[in-house]
């Protein structure tokens, strides 16, 4: 749980991720109602977040592209009583996203919280499992970074910058790193990434910058694996706690373990 330990004022963000909704309300993916277990998840940030500021939600909301996924996961995480963010993962929809984002703000890309600048990035390439930055994303990058100097930087995409140590999704990260890296390094005030799509935890540095990976709300992939292989740890989200001096608290929360089982025997998604 985060805890006020730095002398600084703060915000509360709560991170979302990979939730492979249906249009049908009992959807399953390898074994898993993945509405439930978002569901579930929401629960558990009802019971122990208050106050927070911030909902991010880092893509692959849907499973099949429909609106109705979309719908579903608007009403499931309007229940949390904060302002939220989406982008868009390689299995969503930006036109049916966009249909469920009507008369909101959810796909408004920079938001400011506290002391800090939030950028949502769109990695997905239509038809590819893979993420790529255009141009276009890069530029909003550079310029969300270059307009506020004065405030600590949170990047989010959904596609993962960096090896995580499975072999077998290292084909399907982001293709362009560098081109991100290289936007990232002209900026002091960059301090952390986060991202989705891998299922699992992830936590390291690189240059001073922090670099995050969070559970799904539904199944989880098993960490260090040469081939496709599923965990049976269970869903959850994170919690990041941002200072306004620039430090950064942060932890993954899961439901219990015998609420959701999983088909380990899985051999793709």
């Amino acid at each position: 749980m985060p805890s006020a330990s730095l002398n600084s004022s703060s915000v509360l963000l709560v991170q979302l991720s990979d939730s492979h909704l249906f249009a049908e309300a009992d959807g399953k993916l390898l074994g898993m109602t993945t509405r439930d277990s978002l569901n579930a998840v929401v629960d558990l940030v009802l019971a122990e977040q208050s106050d927070i500021d911030l909902i991010l939600a880092t893509g692959d909301l849907s499973q099949d592209g429909s609106v109705e996924s979309y719908q579903a996961f608007r009403e499931s995480s309007e229940r949390l009583n904060a302002p939220k963010r989406w982008l868009p993962g390689n299995h969503d929809e930006l036109h049916e996203m966009a249909i469920a984002a009507q008369q909101s703000d959810f796909l408004e890309p920079v938001v400011d919280v506290g002391n800090w600048r939030i950028t949502m990035l769109d990695s997905a390439v239509p038809g590819s499992v893979p993420g790529y930055l255009e141009d276009k994303q890069l530029q909003l990058l550079a310029q969300a970074l270059s307009e506020a100097p004065q405030r600590h930087h949170l990047i989010c995409l959904h596609h993962h910058p960096v090896a995580i140590g499975a072999a077998w999704m290292e084909p399907i990260g982001l293709r362009n790193p560098e081109a991100l890296f290289s936007v990232l390094e002209r900026f002091p005030q960059a301090r952390a990434l986060l991202w989705g799509h891998v299922h699992q935890e992830f936590d390291q540095s690189r240059q001073g910058l922090r670099l995050m990976a969070s559970p799904s709300t539904c199944i989880q992939f098993a960490p260090d694996s040469e081939d496709f292989a599923l965990d049976s740890l269970a869903p959850g989200y994170r919690w990041l706690r941002l200072y306004d001096d620039g430090q950064l608290e942060t932890g993954v929360s899961r439901v219990a373990a015998h609420l959701f089982e999983v088909d380990l025997s899985g051999a793709g998604y």
